[in-house]
């Protein structure tokens, strides 16, 4: 990444190398570890990195600074993929002050065991501010974005505003694309679902500021049209509202029967005209990526096998993972399977009505092992009610 501009550095790193970040999400582009220096009267540092990538970044910090002693290390989030630094930072640095919120500086004992703190820490809140010289830093509170400790910063001589882990996205930069919202979107739904209305906070408090540059902790800094489309994007997502018109059908099929039902289903909607059709297999598919589309469109179909008297579990899973990601305001068609006594509807349903603001829509089908001619109209009636 090029620099933001002529005295903000980007100091950050790439890492091609892991598979699962957060040891959940699967990143086939890798990730990126954003970290930025401020070069000024005074020199800030604006966050640290991974761990795994630790002899990179301190490379690439001692390289930007060319042997000055830097004044500041601005930790916005306590996460160890931007916070496992400080600690080593601080001691080859022993002039530095950790700038940092109450509820961060809580938690560094949690992470930096033995490390003597005392004297080393500039506790800052909302509405304060740091003066570089011509950059003055003004902290912005973002609890639970998606952390308690997290805040954001904005500079005000290059108008920059430094997010934390809002505006990130899943991705090295060095597979960046123009398709910022894809991985952004199953980014934000994943790490940052649950937390829209802290979301909707902070949209409220940075709207007075004059932002032509987002820095993230991961992913690309977005600017011009880019910029724009995210706070867009942003506001959509924390207000729990679906983006695109279309349904995702998502199934959990032991023998092959719930998915043949599943694919009938999306095939009489596309007749029917829904502008678009997901159909994705909860057994095999990323659940991220399903839960991305879950969020995405405004109705969502979920077709599971029956199991142990409950329902299958890659379901159970899918629809524990909408729960606590706070899902809501969304249309439910349901189609269970059972051969002998069908028991996966009555589960759906009882994990569906604990979610805000989500509809069931009738007819509930019931398929027994294998569909079946006369199944065929109990499934025109869902597909109606969903395209209507």
């Amino acid at each position: 990444m090029t620099n933001i501009s002529n005295t903000i550095r980007y100091i950050g790193v790439d890492d091609l190398d892991i598979d699962l970040f957060e040891s959940q999400y699967v990143v086939p582009e890798g990730m990126s570890y954003n970290s930025y220096l401020i070069e000024d009267e005074k020199i800030a540092v604006l966050d640290t990195a991974d761990r795994r990538k630790g002899e990179q970044w301190k490379e690439n910090l001692s390289t930007a600074l060319a042997g000055r002693q830097p004044n500041y290390l601005v930790a916005h989030h306590m996460e160890p993929d931007h916070a496992a630094l400080i600690a080593e930072t601080l001691q080859a640095y022993p002039q530095l002050q950790l700038v940092c919120s109450a509820q961060a500086a809580k938690m560094l004992p949690n992470f930096f065991e033995g490390f003597n703190f005392e004297g080393r820490v500039i506790i800052v809140k909302e509405g304060d501010t740091l003066s570089l010289g011509s950059h003055t830093l003004h902290f912005i509170a973002a609890p639970m974005v998606h952390w308690p400790e997290v805040m954001m910063s904005y500079d005000s001589k290059d108008k920059v505003l430094f997010s934390a882990d809002g505006f990130g996205k899943f991705g090295a930069l060095v597979h960046e694309t123009d398709d910022w919202a894809c991985e952004a979107r199953r980014y934000y739904f994943n790490i940052c679902g649950k937390y829209g209305v802290q979301v909707q906070s902070v949209l409220k408090k940075i709207a007075p500021f004059d932002i032509e540059a987002i820095c993230p902790l991961h992913g690309p800094v977005l600017k011009g049209e880019p910029l724009a489309n995210a706070l867009k994007l942003y506001d959509i997502w924390s207000r729990y509202e679906p983006e695109s018109e279309g349904v995702l059908i998502a199934y959990a099929s032991i023998h092959g029967g719930t998915a043949e039902v599943a694919e009938k289903l999306g095939q009489m909607l596309r007749e029917k005209g829904m502008p678009k059709v997901v159909v994705s297999d909860l057994s095999r598919d990323d659940m991220a990526e399903v839960i991305e589309d879950a969020f995405r469109y405004p109705n969502i179909v979920v077709a599971a096998a029956s199991y142990d008297g409950g329902v299958f579990p890659v379901m159970h899973d899918f629809l524990h993972h909408l729960q606590i990601k706070n899902y809501q305001k969304r249309r439910f068609g349901i189609i269970e399977n059972g051969s002998w006594a069908p028991s996966a509807g009555r589960v759906m349903r009882s994990m569906i009505e604990t979610m805000k603001d989500c509809q069931i829509v009738e007819p509930v089908v019931t398929i027994r092992s294998r569909m079946k001619q006369a199944d065929m109209e109990q499934l025109e009636k869902l597909s109606d009610s969903l395209a209507s």
